[in-house]
């Protein structure tokens, strides 16, 4: 298979239309007449994109003769695209008004048939330009959990990932340019994501459902990071960043280098972070901890800074793309390096390594260094190409390999050995509009080799292979744009051993299959100018991942005894020890049903995204907590007490399924007082229990905040405020989190000739130095947020 993509990708170098003649000129133009400077021209159905000048003038030469549609876009206009007829004279001329609109648009790459953030059925979220650069973090987590709708797993500041609605790890696919990143997050909270967003162009949430897209690992949404990697245009351009913070004394630089030659473009990027364990408030254990009696004796070497949390990351990406009339082929490389400490997981029984405060006395007993090391390589081809025959519009073809490696690292010793070796690929035929309906089929393959080898190895080495065909189609009737689709997927997931299970219960099967199917039906009603409604239906279907129904052993990120679905476990009061075996019920497949209302008003002065939604899940995989305790030595001597088993036994997690309940509401008002002042309004709360009764653990709160923008001349001053109620619908044997309330702020001074600009730039975070703990994380009771931090820096490009 891949070498038949391969093959179709490079015929597209061999093609090449004629009869190109015609020229088109246009002028692009605010509501009073005055040209838009720099607003975006791209020809839909190529890969042709140009800019206007500074009297809002375009042109596009070397036209076939026909209808052709341009998309124009512009920062803080309505986007509109426009359809001309190409006759046989040689010059086609035309003006274009477009409509300030308060609210960001901007396109999502991550869709198929790509729309903007306001025209899609289901809610976006995009962060680009300015504002990423803004809320750029040492983790993708970090970097997102302000979005509405979406929060941290926060495990420490080097791994945290994004939760959309309450749901994360397999239920939320993390793609780089619309290929899976191919690391190992999904199976652990203390695994970090292998993407950054040092380089990034723009970071999309798909919040809901996105299986009819990405498949069964997309149930509850996806985070699409889009570089420049495989260059798609022809471009010449430098942009860099050096910040520094003194929160964690962690500093970075990032540059991005893009040039071309004739008709190949290339493209260079890299990124390098140090940082140093950060500081924290008070102490890193809460007061839940200490009433339980689990903290260290040695409290206060926990004081004023979190152990284990500093680490150092760097990545470069090189790429080149060949550029001509009908599309683009490119090729690129990456490599990814981090190391970094696993919060939660020193020992002070050791002395190796002194911790000082800033005066130079040691801080408490010394500490031995738990840690992770993690490298990825990867590889992506990607590549468009117009055909514009009698049947097929477009084919466009992602290729991607990757080879991933972690290990965890504890008293100089690795325990544990991460390896993912993915291979996936994916062809999208867009076919001719036919009566009014433009639409594309895909065909998507992904092989993913999985193992967990060492002492504290979890899951078993596993092999998952899936195949899968989609359909989409949209169709506008009027005002009002209907989407609709569907997806097949066959997924098999082999397992060589079911790693120390045998000595305990038996060996499962070595395969098992399954045949996830999703469909979807979406509709966007521009009900008047400047006010749409999107409303969403989708059942999508998920299979269980290997880690979910195989796990067996202790999981060192989340100090935990994790067995699968289908393994259980009882306690034997009699013997006084734990018995497992295999469980009763079958490996059943995950499936929501799934409905998103949408409510937005996107131009003029005030502008709002209001938005409901209800996930019922089927057969829902969750570990929960069973009370019980593992230990190797006890559950192979009996002669011991309960109590004992506490002090020195690790909790056992055993994943079960149920059907679940999850609803929530999102909202997120903005309204542009005057020329200079913004303030925003904004707000998500999500209720997720089981139908039985009871709440589903790690929860996001109620979450209520705000923010005041004010630009002038060439500063740009923000306030923000967000306030985290306390969470008290709680799991069994879970502790509520007490509300806090962040103040962050920042400030930009634009120094204009410096290039495109020069941006000097500080950022102030928790500004009132709060405690703050994260219900959504596994280590709530060990690691609070950072305290009050500064960062100062600048970045620029030219």
């Amino acid at each position: 298979m891949l070498n038949k993509l391969v093959a179709a990708s490079l015929l597209s170098l061999m093609y090449s239309q004629t009869g190109y003649a015609q020229e088109v000129i246009g002028k692009i133009k605010d509501l009073s007449g005055k040209p838009i400077v720099n607003a975006e021209v791209s020809l839909v159905g190529s890969s042709r994109v140009v800019k206007t000048d500074k009297n809002g003038q375009f042109s596009i030469d070397n036209l076939n003769r026909g209808v052709v549609e341009l998309h124009v876009t512009a920062k803080s206009y309505s986007h509109k695209n426009q359809r001309l007829t190409i006759g046989e004279a040689d010059l086609t001329e035309f003006e274009l008004t477009l409509i300030p609109s308060v609210m960001e648009v901007i396109d999502v790459h991550a869709t198929p048939l790509h729309s903007s953030n306001i025209e899609s059925a289901l809610p976006v979220n995009v962060l680009a330009a300015d504002e990423l650069r803004t809320k750029h973090a040492s983790t993708l987590g970090e970097t997102l959990k302000n979005e509405v709708g979406v929060h941290s797993s926060y495990y420490g500041p080097a791994s945290s990932s994004p939760i959309i609605r309450g749901l994360d790890g397999p239920r939320v696919l993390i793609t780089q340019n619309g290929l899976d990143v191919g690391d190992a997050s999904r199976v652990g909270p203390d695994h970090a994501v292998s993407s950054d967003t040092a380089n990034a162009q723009q970071v999309e949430v798909l919040r809901g459902p996105a299986t009819l897209f990405y498949g069964s690992g997309a149930i509850g949404g996806v985070v699409n990071v889009v570089d420049n990697r495989v260059p798609q245009y022809l471009d010449d351009s430098v942009d860099y960043m050096v910040k520094h913070n003194d929160v964690a004394d962690e500093n970075e630089v990032s540059i991005a280098v893009n040039t071309s030659f004739n008709n190949f473009a290339f493209h260079l990027d890299g990124f390098w972070r140090n940082a140093n364990n950060y500081n924290i408030p008070g102490n890193s254990e809460s007061e839940n901890h200490h009433e339980d009696g689990e903290h260290s004796e040695h409290e206060e070497a926990n004081t004023g800074i979190l152990l284990n949390s500093d680490g150092k990351a760097s990545g470069f990406t090189l790429g080149s793309s060949y550029i001509f009339d009908s599309g683009y082929i490119g090729f690129s490389y990456g490599r990814t390096d981090r190391t970094y400490g696993i919060v939660g997981h020193s020992h002070t029984e050791h002395e190796h390594e002194d911790y000082h405060d800033e005066t130079g006395e040691e801080i408490g007993h010394e500490e031995e260094r738990v840690y992770a090391d993690l490298s990825q390589n990867k590889f992506q081809m990607l590549s468009e190409w117009n055909i514009n025959n009698a049947i097929i519009r477009q084919i466009n073809s992602k290729i991607a390999f990757t080879d991933y490696q972690h290990k965890e690292i504890e008293h100089d010793v690795v325990g544990t050995v991460f390896t993912n070796d993915m291979l996936e690929a994916r062809i999208d035929a867009y076919h001719q509009e036919f009566d009014g309906w433009k639409g594309a089929f895909t065909l998507h393959y992904k092989n993913t080799d999985f193992s967990a080898q060492g002492v504290e190895a979890f899951t078993p080495p596993s092999e998952t292979e899936s195949i899968a065909v989609a359909w989409l189609e949209e169709k506008h009737f009027d005002d009002v744009l209907i989407q609709l689709g569907a997806r097949v997927e066959h997924i098999s997931i082999n397992v060589t051993s079911a790693l120390n299970s045998g000595d305990f219960v038996g060996l499962l099967d070595e395969e098992y299959t399954f045949t996830p199917t999703s469909a979807s039906l979406g509709l966007v009603w521009d009900y008047q100018p400047g006010y749409n409604l999107g409303v969403s239906a989708a059942i999508s279907q998920r299979a269980p991942s290997a880690a979910e129904l195989f796990s067996f052993g202790p999981h060192i990120g989340t100090s935990t005894y994790e067995i699968g679905a289908l393994y259980q476990v009882e306690y034997h009061q009699g013997h006084q020890h734990n018995h497992f075996g295999l469980s009763d019920s079958q490996a059943e497949i995950e499936t929501s049903y799934n409905l998103d209302l949408t409510w937005r008003k996107f131009e003029g002065d005030f502008g709002f995204v209001v938005s409901a939604f209800y996930n019922r899940i089927n057969d829902y995989y969750y570990a929960q907590n069973t009370g019980l305790f593992f230990s190797e030595e006890h559950d192979h001597d009996h002669d011991h007490d309960e109590e004992e088993t506490h002090e020195v036994g690790l909790p056992i997690y055993n994943y079960q399924q149920n059907d679940v309940n999850l609803y929530g509401i999102e909202a997120e008002l903005v309204y542009q007082i005057n020329n200079n002042v913004k303030a925003t309004l904004f707000s998500d709360y999500i209720r997720a229990s089981l139908v039985d009764g009871g709440n589903l653990p790690r929860i996001p709160p109620l979450r209520i905040g705000g923010l005041l923008n004010y630009q002038v001349d060439s500063y740009e001053a923000e306030v923000s405020v967000s306030r985290y109620n306390q969470q008290s619908r709680l799991a069994p044997l879970e502790t509520h989190t007490d509300s806090y309330t962040m103040i962050d702020a920042h400030l930009n001074y634009y120094l204009q000739g410096v290039g495109d600009d020069l941006v000097l730039f500080i950022k102030a975070n928790n500004l009132t130095n709060k405690e703050a703990r994260v219900h959504s994380s596994f280590l709530k009771e060990l690691a609070p947020l950072p305290g009050r931090g500064f960062t100062v820096g600048f970045r620029g490009s030219f």
